[in-house]
Order: C-alpha cells, then sequence, then structure tokens
C-alpha cells in the first residue's frame, strides 16, 4: 500500500515536472519564432536559438531530479531504448508532454501572436529531401547524445548549460535546411493549431530515428545487463 502511494506521488511529481517543463521549453522555442517575424527579422536567428536554449537549461535545473527533464517524446522514447526510463511510466511522460506543449502554443496564440504558424518549424524544400531528413536525425543524435553523455557521467552542475547549448547550437546552426526541431510535440502543438500540418511528416519520424540510434548505441556500448527502471 505505501510502495503503491509512493508510485502515485513520484508519478504525479513527474507529470507536473514535465508538463511545465515542456510548456516553458516551447513557449520559448515558438515565440522567439514569433516575435522575430512579428519584427521583420530585428532579433535575428541568434534569438530565435539562445531563447529555447535557455529555455531548456533552466528547466532541466529546475525539474531535472524529479523527471530527468524529458519535455521531449524523443527523449523519452530514446531513455525507453537506453534504460532510463520504464514502459509504466511511458504514458504520464507522453501525456504531459502533449498536455504541456498544446497550452504553450494557446498561450503563444493569445498573448503573443500568430505569426509564421504560432512559430512552428518549417524546413528549406530547395534543399533535397534526404538532406533534410537527414539534418534532422542528425540535430537529435546531437542532443540526445549530450542528454546520455550528461546522465552517464552524472554532471549535474554543468546538466543544464551542456544540453541548452546543444539545442541552441543545432537551431543556429542547422535550422535553416530542416527546422532543427529535435522535439516532436514542440512542431506538433503549433502546428495542429494554426492548421499548418504539411510538415509534420519530418517532426514526427526524424527525431525518433536520431534518438532512438544514438539511445540504441548507448545501450549496446555501455550498458552490460540492460533493465528498465522500475519506478
Amino acid at each position: 500500500m505505501t510502495s503503491n502511494i509512493f508510485v502515485q506521488n513520484s508519478n504525479k511529481k513527474r507529470f507536473f515536472a514535465e508538463l511545465i517543463g515542456t510548456f516553458v521549453v516551447v513557449v520559448l522555442a515558438t515565440s522567439s519564432v514569433v516575435l522575430n517575424l512579428k519584427y521583420s527579422g530585428i532579433f535575428g536567428l541568434w534569438f530565435v536559438a539562445v531563447c529555447p536554449a535557455v529555455a531548456v537549461a533552466l528547466m532541466v535545473y529546475a525539474f531535472g531530479k524529479i523527471s530527468m527533464a524529458h519535455f521531449n517524446p524523443a527523449v523519452t522514447m530514446g531513455f525507453l531504448i537506453s534504460g532510463h526510463a520504464s514502459r509504466a511510466n511511458l504514458t504520464v511522460y507522453l501525456t504531459a508532454e502533449i498536455f504541456g506543449a498544446f497550452l504553450a502554443s494557446l498561450f503563444v496564440k493569445y498573448t503573443i501572436g500568430s505569426q509564421n504558424n504560432l512559430g512552428t518549424n518549417t524546413p528549406d524544400y530547395t534543399y533535397p529531401i534526404y538532406m533534410i531528413f537527414g539534418i534532422e536525425v542528425l540535430a537529435t543524435m546531437f542532443l540526445m547524445g549530450v542528454i546520455l553523455i550528461v546522465v552517464h557521467k552524472g554532471l549535474s552542475g554543468l546538466a543544464g548549460i551542456a544540453i541548452g547549448s546543444i539545442v541552441g547550437l543545432d537551431i543556429f546552426f542547422l535550422s535553416f535546411i530542416s527546422g532543427a526541431s529535435m522535439n516532436p510535440i514542440r512542431s506538433v502543438a503549433p502546428a495542429v493549431l494554426s492548421g499548418s500540418v504539411e510538415n509534420l511528416w519530418l517532426y514526427l519520424s526524424a527525431p525518433f530515428v536520431g534518438s532512438g540510434i544514438v539511445a540504441l548505441v548507448y545501450r549496446i556500448k555501455f550498458t552490460k545487463r540492460y533493465s528498465l527502471i522500475s519506478d
């Protein structure tokens, strides 16, 4: 009985940590795009890259010890493969991330603006499809790689800075090709609410491929006995 209460309380904490964290990340990631277009590009790409980087860093420090700070279904699936998350908690994480992202996009729509389809990601189709897909996979691999390095090395003091930095760098250097979402729900929420869903094929596939590859390599190389976390 005591064990069940503990698990329920832990899941509640994880749920709200992931909901709030995802909300903040998506608000800053998408509103930076909205504001940049709203004010005719005055802020520039650095602003669009730095805002989500700061958001991720802050939320990792705020909630990392509670939920491991996923805020991203692709990261959640990566952790499932690597053994850092359990199937029992999958619904908790995914539900929180979905609610957090959609609440964030609604917040942006009604308080900041709806430019650029609420800040949805957009690939550049002047590049070949294979390159767009490959770049989005690569961007997510970089992100998942840094996350697993941080988790494996236990660099708690640098975790937020390291993960936030790779998010910002991916956006700054790779977004001009694929949009550099790295996060399916960050793309889905603004796209669905704005009705601009034509690019979701990319963001519902490539990030999962990228995180899955890195997590599988981690599982094979660093986990001698693969077992899922049970709580």
